[in-house]
């Protein structure tokens, strides 16, 4: 007796403790984004049971994001690696970056989805880095975090800027492309 799958139900988001759950939208297709394990999960918000699953990460993924297009997701993982890939078309892989040599925690595109910014444990001294989408390319310094940075933001218009939180308990501002610290404030203490 052969049984026929009917239903797949997709995993909640994967918790750990002292860490955030991050999910991103993209409003065009009305779905949601969340890690899991290796994988990135895409749901539809107006098909609850509709469910996509991206599983090429070969470590734990961490965060993922929609382009401000929706054509392109940005997911990245426990090992610093930055994977792009394609919405449609069986989730072609653009490109793929070592951005980080320890745990990504946040990234986001830039508004005209040409830069990434990613945060993260960098065990050293590089634990922020802005890069082009298509090649890469590193585009500014990001000094003044002494210990890991949990988040990271673009701001939505021109002139772009950065901001960065850590938990140093400071909260970074850079000015660019190409990026360099402008400020710092510490506004919380626990």
């Amino acid at each position: 007796m052969t049984t026929e799958l009917i239903e797949t139900y997709a995993p909640v988001p994967s918790t750990e403790r002292g860490r955030g759950i991050l999910i991103s939208g993209d409003a065009k297709s009305n779905s949601i984004l969340y890690t899991n394990g290796r994988s990135v999960v895409i749901r539809y918000l107006h098909e609850p049971l509709r469910a996509a699953v991206y599983g090429e990460h070969a470590y734990p993924a961490t965060v993922a994001r929609y382009s401000p297009n929706g054509e392109w997701i940005a997911s990245a993982d426990v090992s610093g690696m930055v994977r792009i890939w394609g919405v449609h078309n069986g989730f072609v892989l653009k490109n793929e970056f070592r951005v980080l040599t320890g745990r990504i925690d946040d990234l986001q595109w830039s508004a005209d989805g040409m830069r990434i910014v990613a945060s993260g444990d960098g065990k050293g001294k590089t634990i922020v880095r802005a890069f082009m989408w298509d090649s890469g390319s590193t585009v500014g310094d990001f000094d003044g975090h002494s210990k890991r940075a949990l988040s990271c933001t673009f701001k939505p218009t021109r002139p772009f800027r950065i901001a960065t939180s850590g938990e140093d308990y400071l909260v970074n501002f850079y000015e660019g492309p190409p990026f360099k610290f402008k400020l710092s404030h510490r506004y919380h203490k626990f």
